[in-house]
């Protein structure tokens, strides 16, 4: 068993990802059951995805500052982030209808979840060093399908108690870890550094290339996970015009944020042709599109709008694994992890305003929320355009 997953590093590590991240939406996978059983509303469903944010945001400075991820093996950490993420994720089984706790219990699985996609890419470094950057395209994917997976697999058992789902996405994770725990950690681990002051990290920020990359990045995310929050309640109201069972949207929800895996990986194979900054504009022009134009198309048939949000979930995170490409060339060689670290904990930042506004909002507003998440692919474009790439970059 050992033998075969050193002798495929790169499948192991994605189908760990993807079993890991499965964690992440859980309750947005079986949010329609689980609010109406608990009289909860989008508000809730929002604070509890600002949860995870929160703690994934918490986790992953901690780790890049304290240099946690380099004392320590990197298989080990994702083993032992896998399982407390497991083990917080079954745990709001227990705690669901009290908010306080409820909360805690997501901001820990947000916590683990750090030790669990950072700890993948470094994995996937250690272990394929000269593919790198196609595989970072896999990687991504596999963070999107595990974000739609709790979707499928609530789709996939109707009729069933919520909890079955949730306590289904905990096991995921625990054969995860195990997996990257018996591959190990990979014979080209970069040396560690140490504990990585902020101060390092901020510094990419003065090299105007680097700034550039990173503005579209933030751009990106404010647009990200808004999006996949709101991607069951767009499904509901169309299947709701369609007159069609409500069993539906988990199947639907899985489909159009899922299909962003496939997203990541045509945009990787089209950055070896046209470049990674060429993919990552012209993802972030077609979901910003899609952002300003969905809400004055809501009277329009529902099987279109279906199939504008299925290209807006192809193309809002295809840019994702390209910024980081970018992002890894235009930082000071010798911050790129740091520089790498704090871009991402921005983004991720960002992400909590956006979500706030959009699931607060949508009792109100409905499909006009998307029109709150356009600055960003604005904002991203116009941050790409000021920075003009050195020749011959990627």
């Amino acid at each position: 068993m050992i033998e075969l997953l050193r002798r495929y590093p790169l499948p192991a590590i994605v189908v760990a990802q993807l079993f890991g991240t499965s964690l992440w939406f859980s309750i947005n996978g079986v949010w329609l059951s689980f609010s109406r059983e608990l009289g909860l509303n989008e508000s809730d469903l929002g604070q509890l995805t600002l949860a995870v944010q929160a703690g994934f945001i918490a986790g992953t400075l901690t780790l890049a500052m304290t240099g946690l991820a380099d004392r320590f093996g990197a298989s080990r950490i994702f083993l032992v982030a896998s399982l407390l993420g497991a083990l917080t994720n079954a745990g709001f089984v227990l705690a669901a209808n009290q908010a306080l706790p409820g909360l805690l219990l997501r901001f820990a699985t947000g916590l683990c979840l750090a030790g669990i996609y950072p700890l993948g890419m470094k994995l996937v470094i250690a272990w394929t060093p000269r593919y790198a950057g196609s595989a970072l395209a896999w990687l991504v994917g596999m963070l999107t399908l595990g974000t739609a997976l709790p979707h499928l697999m609530r789709g996939a058992t109707p009729g069933l108690p919520w909890e079955w789902s949730l306590l289904g996405a905990s096991l995921l994770a625990v054969v995860g870890g195990g997996l990257v725990f018996l591959l190990g950690d990979g014979p080209h681990l970069p040396a560690s550094s140490g504990p990585v002051p902020l101060r390092q990290g901020l510094a990419a920020l003065r090299v105007p290339r680097f700034r550039a990359v990173a503005g579209g990045y933030f751009g990106h995310m404010w647009e990200l996970y808004a999006f996949w929050t709101l991607t069951p309640l767009f499904v509901a109201r169309e299947l709701d015009r369609l007159g069609a069972p409500d069993a539906l949207i988990s199947w639907l929800a899985f489909a159009i944020i899922g299909i962003g895996a496939a997203g990541c990986v045509l945009g990787g194979a089209l950055s070896r042709s046209k470049g990674s900054e060429w993919v990552a504009r012209y993802a972030l022009t077609t979901s910003g599109l899609i952002c300003l134009g969905y809400p004055w198309l809501a009277g329009f048939s529902p099987v279109l709008l279906m199939v504008l949000l299925l290209v807006w979930g192809l193309s809002v995170v295809a840019d994702s694994p390209q910024f980081s490409a970018l992002a890894a060339a235009a930082a000071p060689r010798e911050s790129v992890g740091s520089s790498l670290a704090v871009m991402n904990a921005v983004g991720f930042g960002l992400t909590l305003p956006a979500i706030w506004l959009t699931s607060g909002l949508w009792d109100e507003l409905g499909v006009w929320v998307s029109l709150l998440l356009v600055p960003g692919p604005v904002f991203g474009l116009w941050s790409l355009a000021r920075g003009k790439p050195p020749t011959g970059s990627v």
